[in-house]
């Protein structure tokens, strides 16, 4: 998709964007779609996410991360955006007349034909397992735990490549650069997703961050002792403290994580080498 640049009409719309968005030819469909609960980050009235609240109503498309329509032929609808996620959704209706949303890859358009399981062939927006793909395929939406739907690749522009197979293991590498083993029998999607160009979009004004549910972040040094860590001193100062600390007086740099993480064994390369 590519990016649109406003005229100059008033300063903020000098630096503002925004991507095409495809154009919707088809209705809602029922069963799909349902209204995304507000709760601004708070749980039983306690801040559990800062800096969220206030965002415009949004529907959730309920999206097909397993795709187990195993031998069904399916054809797709529309293109649809959706306000939830960076990467459009593609609705598709199968043969046997059951509609789903997924995840559009570069080159899906309205009227291809997708497909998923073992018979199905390594091309564009089709679904297999990672055993039935030839080393070098990049793919999308893999599955971490075979059956529990993809968890890894899901937003715009990513892809993973198979790099190798091994003892019942794919080697799959991440954008970030790691390396990773994941179960043959895990399902992932043929292709790279669309709108590459959302990580260039300049939203332009505050209001329209606030209209996400955004809201504003405050320097801790601004604060007072009691709201945060880096607060309180006289006129303007630094940290006061080795390191910089988290509102709740934790380590913000350095290694933060625990070491010894059971998934780790599947980790052959780190992604900072």
């Amino acid at each position: 998709m590519a990016l649109i640049s406003y005229k100059e009409k008033t300063n903020t719309r000098r630096f503002t964007t925004r991507l095409v968005k495809p154009k919707k030819n088809i209705k809602v469909v029922k069963g799909l779609v349902e209204i995304l609960p507000k709760n601004s980050g708070r749980s039983d009235g306690q801040i559990m996410v800062r800096h969220q609240g206030g965002r415009h109503k949004r529907y959730y498309r309920i999206i097909d991360f397993r795709r187990e329509k195993y031998g069904v032929e399916g054809k797709v609808e529309a293109l649809e955006y959706d306000p939830n996620r960076n990467v459009n959704v593609g609705l598709v209706t199968y043969a046997d007349g059951e509609k789903r949303y997924i995840l559009v890859p570069q080159g899906l358009k309205p009227g291809d034909l997708i497909s998923s399981g073992e018979k199905a062939e390594v091309r564009t927006g089709n679904a297999m397992k990672l055993k039935n793909l030839p080393v070098g395929t990049l793919v999308h939406n893999v599955e971490l735990t075979p059956g529990k739907g993809g968890q890894f690749g899901r937003s715009a522009g990513t892809s993973l490549m198979i790099q190798a197979k091994e003892g019942g293991f794919a080697h799959l590498k991440m954008p970030s650069g790691e390396i990773r083993m994941v179960s043959l029998e895990s399902m992932a999607t043929v292709g790279v997703l669309g709108n590459e160009d959302y990580k260039n979009i300049n939203l332009g004004k505050a209001g329209r961050k606030r209209h996400m549910g955004i809201r504003p972040s405050v320097r801790g040094v601004a604060m007072d002792p009691g709201s945060h860590a880096h607060g309180g001193g006289e006129g303007r100062s630094g940290i006061g403290r080795k390191k910089p600390m988290t509102k709740y007086g934790k380590p913000a740099v350095g290694k933060t994580r625990k070491i010894g993480k059971w998934t780790s064994k599947y980790i052959l390369k780190r992604r900072k080498g």
